[in-house]
């Protein structure tokens, strides 16, 4: 796939798609410091690359975080959610950080829930309007 301008390519399609994800962790426990962060940034670039994605922005809270990704149109954002939540709570769980050991225990560190929204692109006011507009064969 090429990349020129934010609009990227396949074989088949021309594509822009991002998704802005929340993930929350169980029972929204403060458990991220910078450390935490820094490591699950790394991670999950690492995985949205598995995806040919791109993770193009990261930050979080001591109980929360958000992704914005670009994606292909051959992903399904639940797969990408899984592999992002599955493999960070794997890899961070491993490292026994005290701050989320003292605070979770068993093998989670996320919330079975998540936020994603489309986001970018046109508002869809105007998408609606550039179709009602086509000029339609009679």
């Amino acid at each position: 796939m090429k990349v020129n301008n934010d609009v990227r390519t396949g074989r088949y399609c021309v594509f822009n798609l991002h998704v802005h994800l929340i993930f929350v962790t169980k029972y929204r426990r403060d458990v991220f410091s910078g450390r935490v962060l820094i490591d699950l940034e790394e991670i999950f670039k690492n995985v949205c690359l598995d995806f040919e994605a791109e993770l193009v922005e990261f930050n979080g809270e001591h109980d929360h975080i958000h992704l914005l990704v670009n994606y292909p149109p051959k992903i399904a954002i639940s797969n990408l959610v899984n592999s992002l939540k599955g493999v960070s709570s794997r890899l961070i769980r491993k490292k026994n950080y005290p701050e989320i050991k003292n605070k979770l225990w068993g093998n989670m560190l996320w919330s079975p829930s998540y936020f994603a929204g489309s986001c970018g692109g046109a508002p869809l006011s105007i998408i609606k309007q550039y179709i009602e507009q086509q000029q339609r064969p009679h």
